[in-house]
């Protein structure tokens, strides 16, 4: 997941920069980080925790300098839980400051990185993005945008980046178009982000998305230039299906549609597909809202928010004793008995990962009196684990993997469980071809 902010020839770029990480939040909670240019040097601040406990009105004020800014959400896919792997990574060289941010996962970074320290490089942290800076110092090209090109045509997988120096910025999106990147306008400069709803915030106006494969450069006098590193086709781009149905913000558009309609839809599909007769659809809150209002406008069926989320839950480290085991879920939800009790209720979510939660919502709401409980997927089974920027477990720890559904259902409790089919979800958002669907069909990158 994670987030990237990149903000140009923008007065109090720190400001824009903090609100549009603060917008995409729900990208990465692990660790957040800006860096600023006032075309001299650059400027950072950094730490764990999220967008709002690290940045004051002092810091993004006085001590974030500059026009220019880039920023960053982390959620961890390489690396460590460690204020050294929160981004955005920084460094003295030889043509200056430098500042890169990142969103994705190189899947060749432990080959370059065995590569650069055999020729004495020293690396500070363990993220793939770390390796970025040391391609870019030791590259034999004398400009920093020719380094910048000789540095990502060694990487592999999904990247999404934003590199500023002391006076450009450059934005560049990997020739599969894996993670989403747009562009849009602000005042007499310019603004980059993972999704749209940063640009909502800040009052934006969306221009385009980054093309797969394209550079974007940002220079004096405010100008852009575009760059093709990669002419690649839509039929083999590939763009994460995953952004559709759970990551992104339901306001956002991404890959050129509205998240919130295509999840609306894949309920629709769903209803389509796996009909059932019941009272009511029920969400689990609030991954399953937008695919169980599709559902229930299709099926005819009353929705109902019969579990609620309490939206101010963070971490707990006190583990349930046995009495209490459903402790964990019902902190964060729990049901509403009188819409419950006695319903043949349908259950919608939009995956089911390693079986967990899923069991300990059905037992929730048999607790709470429910007659039937059918529990029906937005999304097919998630059976591989992804390689391109999310944090999914091992494919021995997903319970699809290893369960026929039958025995899934079995084991959550359910009356019934089905999932979305892979052509219901494709049709669910307008297209049969160039995205990444690996975790559902295992066909990878270069398979």
């Amino acid at each position: 997941m994670c987030a990237v902010v990149g903000v140009f020839g923008v007065e109090d770029a720190a400001k824009v920069a903090y609100f549009s990480l603060f917008s995409m939040q729900h990208r990465g909670q692990e660790a957040s980080g800006i860096s600023t240019s006032n075309r001299q040097r650059h400027f950072l601040i950094k730490n764990r925790g999220q967008v709002s406990d690290i940045f004051s009105e002092d810091i993004l004020a006085n001590t974030l300098q500059g026009e220019m800014a880039v920023g960053h959400n982390r959620y961890s896919t390489a690396g460590e839980d460690s204020i050294l792997d929160a981004q955005p990574v920084f460094a003295r060289y030889d043509l200056g400051d430098i500042s890169i941010v990142h969103n994705g996962n190189l899947t060749n970074k432990n080959e370059i990185r065995d590569a650069l320290i055999k020729k004495g490089a020293i690396f500070q942290t363990y993220m793939d993005t770390e390796n970025l800076i040391h391609l870019i110092a030791k590259s034999d090209e004398d400009k920093l945008e020719d380094r910048i090109i000789d540095a990502v045509k060694k990487i592999d997988g999904a990247f999404s980046l934003v590199i500023m120096s002391r006076k450009k910025m450059y934005v560049i999106r990997d020739k599969y178009g894996f993670r989403p990147l747009s562009l849009a306008t602000l005042a007499d400069g310019y603004i980059v982000a993972s999704e749209t709803c940063a640009f909502d915030l800040v009052g934006a106006k969306f221009e385009r998305d980054i093309k797969a494969g394209e550079m974007v450069v940002f220079e004096d006098g405010k100008k852009i230039r575009s760059k093709i590193l990669w002419d690649t086709k839509a039929e083999d781009e590939f763009k994460c299906i995953f952004e559709h149905i759970y990551f992104a913000r339901p306001d956002s558009n991404i890959f050129g549609a509205n998240v919130y309609q295509n999840r609306e839809k894949m309920g629709v599909e769903l209803a389509k597909e796996l009909p059932v007769d019941a009272d009511i659809v029920v969400p689990v809150p609030d991954s399953g809202v937008a695919a169980a209002l599709g559902y229930s406008k299709q099926s005819k069926i009353p929705f109902e928010l019969g579990i609620i989320r309490n939206h101010y839950v963070g971490r707990t480290f006190i583990e349930p004793s046995q009495e209490i085991r459903n402790l964990k879920v019902k902190m964060k939800l729990n049901p509403i008995v009188n819409l419950i009790k006695g319903k043949r209720v349908i259950v919608i979510d939009d995956s089911i990962v390693r079986g967990t939660t899923s069991k300990r919502i059905i037992s929730m709401l048999k607790d709470a009196g429910a007659k039937e409980i059918h529990m029906r997927i937005s999304a097919p089974p998630t059976t591989g684990s992804c390689f391109y920027g999310v944090d999914t477990p091992d494919a021995n720890e997903l319970i699809s993997s290893k369960m026929s559904e039958d025995e899934i259902c079995n084991y959550i409790g359910a009356d019934s469980l089905s999932y979305l089919s892979i052509n219901g979800l494709m049709r669910s958002i307008n297209q049969q071809d160039g995205y990444c669907k690996a975790c559902f069909d295992g066909k990878y990158l270069n398979s």
